[in-house]
């Protein structure tokens, strides 16, 4: 087995865990969510969704390109809120999780976004086969 599967694997099964804690125990989601996005309960139970379905999309071949856009473009629409938690504890006198969670989190956002499009099969980058000449 090549990487490329294991990672897919392995991102499926994150994007799905979250789901269901999204779905289930949205509270803690509630908490990190910015104060402008409307009917957050609502967008919370949808991220939920989203996230069910991009798992189950990066498993089903015919699906998988499709998945992996929407896994890429999701991580870049929550991140707002990935800021919003780090600034909010950040600013609380003793931080509960602190910059040693909060940096690599951020910075990783980016290497999610690459992930989701390379196990979706949408990239090859920078892992791109060399052509015969």
């Amino acid at each position: 087995m090549t990487a490329r599967p294991i990672l897919r694997f392995i991102l499926a099964a994150a994007y799905l865990a979250a789901g269901i804690l999204h779905v289930l125990v949205p509270a803690p989601f509630l908490g990190i969510t910015p104060v402008w996005v409307p009917f957050a309960p609502v967008v919370i139970a949808v991220t939920g969704i989203a996230e069910l379905a991009g798992a189950v999309g990066l498993m089903i071949p015919r699906l998988r390109q499709a998945a992996g856009i929407g896994l890429a473009l999701y991580a870049v629409c929550v991140f707002p809120a990935n800021i919003q938690h780090a600034v909010r504890d950040l600013a609380l006198a003793e931080p509960h999780l602190g910059w040693a969670y909060h940096g690599p989190r951020l910075l990783f956002q980016p290497v999610i976004v690459w992930w989701a499009l390379w196990v979706g099969e949408v990239i090859d980058w920078p892992f791109r086969r060399r052509q015969a000449a």
